[in-house]
């Protein structure tokens, strides 16, 4: 697998544990970060990060860590590429900052071509730029209502959107996202998602059937009081589900009969994470809208809505915008970005990542009993833990999983709505060898943790 590093110095792209992790100074590090930090913020892994390139996190105590997180699909070119790199350098010389709606700077608009002339779609388009994913979203949103000049908003079942007030109510997951931060905004309501593993009547059923019940809740709630309808082409923190054949097309449909405006969430998914440029390409869609951020930025925060030009003017001068929104060091490192994107590279890896990631993990459905799933696109790769014959959810096995490969050095996350789904978003830079370490960590942590739980339940 080719990889971009920058020239000098480079960060070995070997897996190596100089003491445990976290190691001493990280331990020192993280009680300081409790005394000044407030618990509200959570950590997947207690370490303290040094240095990255590559597949490589370096941790204050010299651990080199594999990285198949990417700061939750964030550094897919890399956490140090070089075109980012040095297009941010080269901005950072001139200015910082000035503010978009104040005075204007090249970048901004430059970004906003590109995205223009690559999202899915080939109608005439507009782009606004802000700096999170919730904040996009929540501008799709307003942009939505001022061109129907209706209110009412349509999610699915396992959707994340963001942690905002309103992206709280679009998002699913009570623990941790919701408790306790309610009342939320109403007029969102929520319709199933065709999940093929989980679909009550069978994988086969799953599109026809939900489709029917967007049909219902829209005719019930008056489908021409819809602004939008607001899915993600595979859901991220709901369990990287793949909707089943046809369901997204189907979405597309019902929104442009009703005159929906239909908004594709490519937050997590987009930006060659899934081997093509945009996820939503897979079953073939089109956005009306489309909401973009993670990955754009290169690890420095922007965002992006981007969608048919008469949408995005229908909104009054001066009713878009933000003070660091587009910010020019961001612009600059999005078109590093792109630049990376050149030469097709970073997709062909994303499917090598795919194949090699399905080679050594699907035989775990055969050798175990507890991994129900293997699902996803490209360097979009999660595995379901479940009881084979019931299919309760096995948050327990993902916690413990997840806790034998932090200690091996190598870092991965949990998530979906249960808890009990290991998901799996390495840079698409990273090698191959350095993949196959990884992975191999990863399957021998899934055996260990069965066995574990497997001695915990029989009576001794």
């Amino acid at each position: 697998m080719n990889t971009t590093q920058p020239k000098s110095p480079q960060l070995e792209q070997t897996r190596l544990l100089r003491t445990a992790v976290p190691g001493p100074t990280s331990v020192a590090l993280h009680a300081e970060r409790m005394q000044q930090v407030t618990t509200g913020f959570g950590v997947a892994l207690p370490v303290f990060i040094e240095r990255a390139e590559g597949g490589i996190l370096q941790d204050v105590d010299g651990n080199r860590i594999i990285d198949l997180v990417s700061g939750i699909a964030v550094t897919s070119v890399g956490a140090s590429n070089p075109a980012v790199q040095a297009r941010v350098a080269e901005q950072l010389s001139r200015f910082t900052h000035t503010c978009f709606m104040v005075t204007e700077y090249v970048g901004f608009t430059e970004v906003c071509a590109w995205l223009n002339a690559h999202t899915p779609g080939d109608f005439d388009k507009r782009t606004a730029l802000f700096s999170t994913g919730a904040e996009a979203v929540e501008n799709a949103i307003k942009i939505a209502r001022s061109a129907t000049g209706r209110s009412k908003v349509l999610v699915f079942d396992d959707a994340y959107h963001g942690r905002s007030l309103l992206t709280m109510a679009m998002t699913a997951k009570e623990n941790p996202y919701k408790k306790g931060f309610g009342p939320f905004p109403s007029e969102v309501y929520r319709a199933p998602m065709a999940a093929p593993f989980r679909w009550p009547s069978g994988a086969q059923n799953a599109t026809a059937e939900a489709l029917a019940a967007v049909e219902t809740l829209l005719a019930e709630r008056g489908a021409h009081t819809f602004a939008a309808m607001v899915v993600e082409p595979i859901q991220g923190e709901g369990g990287f589900i793949v909707p089943a054949p046809g369901f997204l097309q189907g979405l597309q449909q019902l929104a442009a009969r009703h005159g929906i405006v239909f908004v594709v969430d490519e937050i997590q998914a987009g930006m060659g994470r899934t081997g093509r440029l945009f996820a939503s390409e897979h079953e073939g869609i089109v956005g009306d809208i489309t909401v973009t951020a993670k990955a754009i930025g290169g690890g420095l925060p922007l965002s992006a809505v981007t969608g048919r030009t008469e949408l995005m003017n229908a909104v009054h001068t001066g009713g878009l915008g933000g003070t660091y929104a587009g910010n020019p060091l961001a612009c600059a490192a999005a078109l590093g970005v792109f630049e990376a994107f050149e030469d097709g590279t970073l997709l062909a890896n994303a499917r090598l990542i795919e194949t090699t990631a399905r080679r050594m993990l699907e035989p775990l459905l055969e050798q175990t009993a507890t991994v129900a799933d293997v699902r996803g696109h490209g360097a979009m790769i999660a595995i379901e833990f479940a009881d084979r014959g019931t299919l309760a959810p096995r948050a327990d096995l993902a916690k413990e999983v997840v806790a034998r490969c932090h200690e091996q050095g190598v870092l991965v996350l949990a998530c979906g709505t249960h808890g009990n789904v290991i998901r799996l978003l390495p840079p698409l830079v990273i090698g191959l060898d350095l993949l196959e370490d990884g992975l191999g960590v990863l399957c021998a942590a899934v055996a260990q943790a069965e066995a574990f739980a497997l001695s915990e339940t029989v009576p001794a």
